[in-house]
């Protein structure tokens, strides 16, 4: 698998130093810039597969640095994650909007940024989806469009199957029933919220067999709705 590079835009050196940490780890490859000038230089010369981007940054913002990716034909297409201590809803929507891919708010658990990092590489194809998605020993195989657990098969309606296809794929991201609804059902296809929490006691029930249970994995989250969080990722 390609060493995916990840330029971490950040000025705090001990933020830095824990996200070198988590990337080496994770087996992405780790570079750092500490301000915006520095870090464009950095993009444009060694074309890193995906940039997490502080919002506060010494000599200008990281919201401008993101303006300026987005309108270069060169630079538009690298993901982009905002790192930020802004959590008030006009910033995101400012951030999102402007083109970052996603964004998550500090303090930040590592193994959540590295999920969203692993899942924005491959949607951008700089790492390579796999027809196999494992989570322990839970696995799903595209080809097959089987579910496996512990070795052993699990029964579960095309529905579900889409469901836990969709939560493997973007894990530790909450996302609301209306979400889950436009990219499982689509779009276009009216279905009640309420369906959503029907298949999810279908899918945690289909996760359950002689050999273990991961149901577990299928988080409600209050207030929100639901979130794919495997141990260990």
């Amino acid at each position: 698998m390609k060493n995916c590079s990840v330029l971490v835009v950040e000025d705090e050196v001990a933020i830095r130093d824990m996200l070198r940490m988590a990337l080496e780890i994770a087996d992405l490859r780790c570079i750092e810039a500490d301000n915006i000038m520095d870090a464009h230089a950095i993009i444009i010369d060694r074309r890193p597969d995906i940039v997490l981007l502080d919002w506060m940054l010494p000599g200008g913002s990281g919201i401008e640095l993101l303006r300026r990716l987005k309108r270069d034909k060169l630079t538009e297409e690298i993901p982009v994650i905002m790192l930020t201590a802004k959590t008030s809803e006009d910033n995101v929507i400012q951030g999102l909007d402007v083109g970052a891919d996603d964004y998550i708010t500090k303090p930040f658990a590592p193994r959540e940024l590295i999920a969203r990092i692993r899942a924005l590489l491959r949607r951008s194809g700089a790492m390579p989806s796999s027809e196999r998605i494992e989570a322990g020993e839970l696995v799903l195989d595209m080809s097959s469009h089987r579910v496996f657990l512990a070795g052993e098969p699990l029964a579960m309606g095309p529905t579900e199957f889409k469901l836990l296809s969709f939560f493997m794929s973007h894990p530790e991201r909450a996302y609301t029933r209306s979400q889950l609804l436009d990219q499982v059902w689509g779009g276009n296809v009216y279905v009640e919220e309420r369906t959503v929490d029907v298949h999810i006691r279908r899918l945690r029930k289909a996760l359950q067999n002689d050999m273990g249970d991961c149901s577990h994995f299928i988080q409600t989250v209050r207030g929100t709705g639901y979130r794919f969080s495997p141990p260990g990722i």
